[in-house]
């Protein structure tokens, strides 16, 4: 007994003590096998391309992104997931060259599959965004809203080229109703059963998708919002997993991470899938910003913004950061 009173018997402290105490009573632990690396190919370039807005982030070549699948598969990562950036001549009304076998998505998913086998889970953006000149996901009407459902006959005929040139899993990030099941029934067609679907379930219409349109050479005209989710929203997105899993998704996702890690742990309680998110370019170029202004420890940052992704419930994380944080790891 102390003048102040008793000194407490409870003391939480006593785990914190050391460094070897915290990791053995850690709730969560990351793991390299968590981690996907999102990764750019672009056509008609000699060497890889720095992004501007997205310090130590590429525009591969061919070339450039097999060596980045090797340097994934050496550092224990999951997966690798595939944007392709045609030439602007290609680019045109319904993205045709996101469903030909020789565009540059087709192109580097055969290349990168070649090189790494099953090593690594090769998967593919299946969206028209990258290759419409107008820059919207699907394919416009006459009054230049986004027809929902002629785009999914394109999202139909995407799925089966992706899968014949070596996807292990599509990536159906457009959020047009009923994608999921179009996709499947797709790929269930050419005997395609073996390719899985990661369904972007509650994608939110972001102000931080900008360096990745910068990424992609996005072509954009007005914005995402009748498509994409109201970030004011929550039921939307237990809505929109509902249907995911009823049309038979294998992953779902929500997207971004950071921001929405409530959503992520009201879609992780509610799944019986795996639940993967999506630490998107705007959360990695803040952290990548600060830290070179010295504001903040860029490691540590890193390390601590994707372990509370795996504490709302990602199972799977992608991540610019992929191959550096395995290495950490």
């Amino acid at each position: 007994m102390s003048k102040y009173g008793s000194f407490p018997s409870a003391r939480p402290r006593r785990l914190r003590g050391s460094a070897v105490m915290r990791r053995m009573v850690a709730e969560e632990r990351l793991h390299p096998a968590d981690l996907v690396l999102p990764a750019f190919v672009r056509e008609g370039i000699s060497a890889p391309v720095e992004i501007g807005s997205m310090p130590g982030v590429l525009q591969h070549t061919r070339d450039s992104l097999r060596k980045a699948a090797v340097d994934a598969v050496d550092a224990g990562v999951s997966g690798i997931m595939l944007y392709g950036v045609p030439e602007d001549a290609k680019k045109d009304a319904v993205g045709s060259v996101g469903t030909d076998p020789d565009g540059i998505l087709q192109v580097a998913l055969r290349e990168v599959r070649a090189e790494v086998g099953d090593e690594l889970l090769v998967m593919s953006d299946l969206c028209l965004d990258e290759f419409t000149d107008h820059g919207h996901c699907g394919v416009l009407d006459a009054q230049g809203r986004v027809d929902n459902d002629a785009t999914l006959e394109r999202y139909a005929e995407m799925a089966q080229v992706q899968a014949d040139a070596g996807a292990h899993v599509v990536g159906a990030s457009g959020m047009m109703d009923g994608q999921i099941g179009v996709v499947r029934d797709a790929l269930d067609q050419i005997d395609r059963e073996d390719v899985a679907i990661l369904a972007y379930t509650a994608k939110y219409a972001s102000a931080l998708y900008g360096p990745f349109r910068e990424a992609v050479a996005s072509s954009l005209r007005g914005d995402r919002k009748t498509y994409q989710q109201d970030p004011a929203n929550v039921r939307e997105s237990l809505r929109e997993l509902a249907l995911d899993l009823a049309e038979g998704a294998d992953l779902v996702m929500v997207k971004p991470a950071g921001p929405y890690l409530d959503i992520l742990a009201r879609v992780a309680d509610a799944s019986d899938v795996p639940v993967a998110a999506y630490q998107i370019s705007g959360e990695y170029a803040m952290i990548e910003a600060a830290a070179e202004k010295g504001w903040i420890d860029r490691d540590r940052a890193i390390m601590e913004s994707l372990l509370g992704i795996k504490r709302a419930g990602a199972s799977v994380i992608l991540t610019y950061w992929a191959t550096e944080a395995a290495r950490r790891l």
